[in-house]
């Protein structure tokens, strides 16, 4: 299974109560909480936001990252991401990943993680986030993220799934000074053989500490993927990543996060890219570079 797999179905009672309640106390302390503007999440962290891309604006990375498990360890990279502002309240997505499929050959978990080492196209992701209600004073910003992962890589290999399968969450976000936080959760559809459909839910918070570093943490649970997949058994994962903004290059960021599952199957989760922003503001005047730095000092949410 590839890396970009994030999200994996509850089995037991214990585990959907579990993932209910982190679901549940999170979704309160942001609908509680008040800001006026809205920041774009997603990479490094598992957990995305509602927030697309401003109108005639891009975003483009260039990263890699790893899942590891007792059962396997697939990695993806180097994989290339581009965000368009199509229309307002409108991102078009594609990723082209290149990634690794690396069995640990454990007989304890045969017949899953049995198999040769393995690199070269994964499954292509593509998307389009749409913010259905903008944020206000005591209301989060609220939209979808719905992708859709095309049967790009070799399934005979494990570097894809064979046929097309999708994420489809509902995320918010909610803007408190410096603080920025966003929760959300969903379900994949893997109609495929050896593969479940499962419910995933991601919780963050971030904080901008100066004009160049931001940091983040975040709660991500998913349930059971199925024999076929390296996350076999549901998990929970604490992340902790941030941004680096360059100084001399404010148009360019840093960007890492790692993780380790606290609660679940063992379960080990990396990221580390850099990422590129540019585009034009509504007069149409192009922006520079340290204006599409920052979009939270520009008020921008997508609308």
């Amino acid at each position: 299974m590839t890396a970009n797999t994030q999200a994996f179905q509850a089995n037991a009672p214990a585990s959907r109560q579990a993932l209910a309640s982190v679901t549940v106390t999170a979704l309160l302390v942001i609908v509680i909480l008040s800001g006026p503007k809205a920041w774009a999440q997603g990479p490094p962290y598992q957990t995305d936001d509602p927030v697309p891309v401003d109108l005639h604006h891009y975003e483009f990375y260039v990263f890699g990252a790893a899942d590891r498990t007792p059962v396997e360890m697939d990695s993806v990279g180097p994989a290339f991401e581009f965000n368009w502002g199509a229309l307002p309240r409108v991102q078009l997505h594609a990723i082209l990943p290149f990634g690794g499929v690396a069995p640990r050959n454990n007989p304890v978990y045969a017949p899953s993680g049995i198999g040769p080492t393995e690199f070269g196209l994964t499954d292509m992701e593509l998307g389009a986030k749409i913010a259905f209600i903008k944020e206000s004073k005591h209301v989060p910003q609220i939209g979808t993220f719905t992708m859709f992962e095309i049967p790009t890589g070799n399934a005979d290999k494990g570097l894809g799934v064979g046929k097309v399968w999708y994420k489809i969450p509902i995320w918010l976000q909610k803007n408190v000074g410096k603080w920025t936080f966003d929760g959300g959760a969903g379900y994949q559809v893997v109609p495929q053989d050896g593969f479940r459909n499962f419910p995933y839910t991601g919780w963050l918070v971030k904080k901008e500490l100066s004009e160049r570093l931001e940091l983040g943490a975040e709660v991500f649970a998913h349930g059971r993927e199925g024999s076929a997949a390296a996350q076999t058994e549901a998990s929970t994962t604490v992340d902790v990543g941030g941004y680096y903004h360059f100084k001399h290059h404010p148009g360019e960021q840093f960007l890492f996060c790692y993780g380790h599952s606290v609660a679940g199957q063992t379960e080990n989760y990396a990221y580390v890219g850099m990422y590129w922003t540019w585009g034009k503001d509504s007069g149409g005047k192009k922006e520079g570079r340290r204006e599409g730095l920052f979009p939270g000092q520009l008020n921008r949410n997508g609308f």
